[in-house]
């Protein structure tokens, strides 16, 4: 964190960035410093952050500014890379693509509603070089209800990469379903407080295998998972089992499933406080 954090204060022109994001920066960013890399970031403002960035990861990386504003192509004499575009827009990003072919490292600190940051994620996915890495910065506009971002909703980033989750699992055979572009790219996603890690490895995935290290040390081995024996006298105890339940519980796994959704209700009213 001392190395990108001295980077940043340094820089010769401004930049604003969360004070928590520059352990997660060098965490995930020191393999590809000295590499001959390509560095994108979305939102460059005054210009601060493309300095540090090619402090911090060395002259062989090339640093990509995308823009709305036009006056940030002034920062070209100093051997950056500007495009000015849409970041909302496919067509923007399949010409930048088509010019820059694929990169290592996408930084999404553009304007932050979830078209957005959505449109970049979704054009860039197929985009990104094997071990890249895609990090959305400020997603807790997901839940801001202000300046244009109408949120929370269900078309907020967030709750967008939800659906990426599923398509992870998608490489576990047991879930049956085919895997698609972005169970084939996406290795695994990273929650922090205000950005999301999306790390890109094409290489590494594949549907998953089933290992047993030695059947025969457990040839009698019984499943206990979904069985709950003391099921009915957990609801007895905790008060669960209205008398509507109660002339029906004979049916185990009505009031298993009774009991099940009652909990997990306690615990949803905990994470909304």
């Amino acid at each position: 964190m001392k190395k990108i954090l001295k980077n940043f204060k340094s820089s010769p022109h401004s930049s604003i960035k969360w004070d928590n994001y520059f352990e997660i920066y060098e965490n995930c960013l020191n393999r590809f410093i000295n590499k001959n890399i390509t560095l994108v970031e979305i939102g460059i403002g005054n210009g601060g952050s493309l300095f540090m960035w090619r402090n911090f990861l060395g002259k062989k990386a090339k640093i990509i500014g995308i823009e709305l504003n036009p006056e940030a192509k002034k920062f070209e004499k100093y051997g950056f890379k500007i495009f000015i575009g849409d970041q909302s827009d496919p067509a923007f990003w399949k010409d930048f693509y088509n010019k820059n072919g694929k990169i290592d490292i996408l930084i999404d600190d553009g304007g932050h509603t979830n078209l957005q940051q959505i449109t970049t994620l979704m054009e860039s996915v197929e985009n990104m070089n094997n071990g890249g890495v895609i990090l959305i910065e400020d997603t807790h506009t997901s839940f801001m209800n202000y300046k244009g971002f109408k949120n929370p909703s269900k078309n907020s980033l967030i709750n967008f990469t939800t659906n990426i989750i599923e398509n992870l699992h998608r490489r576990n055979p047991m879930v049956k379903k085919r895997m698609n572009d972005l169970s084939k790219k996406i290795y695994s996603i990273e929650y922090f407080d205000s950005i999301v890690l999306f790390n890109i490895n094409k290489k590494k995935l594949s549907y998953s295998k089933n290992l047993h290290n030695n059947k025969k040390l457990n040839p009698h081995f019984i499943d206990y998972r979904f069985k709950r024996p003391n099921a009915i006298k957990e609801y007895s105890q905790e008060n669960f089992v209205t008398g509507f339940f109660k002339s029906k519980i004979s049916k185990k796994g009505l009031i298993n499933r009774v009991y099940e959704n009652n909990i997990i209700k306690k615990y949803l009213k905990k994470i909304k406080k």
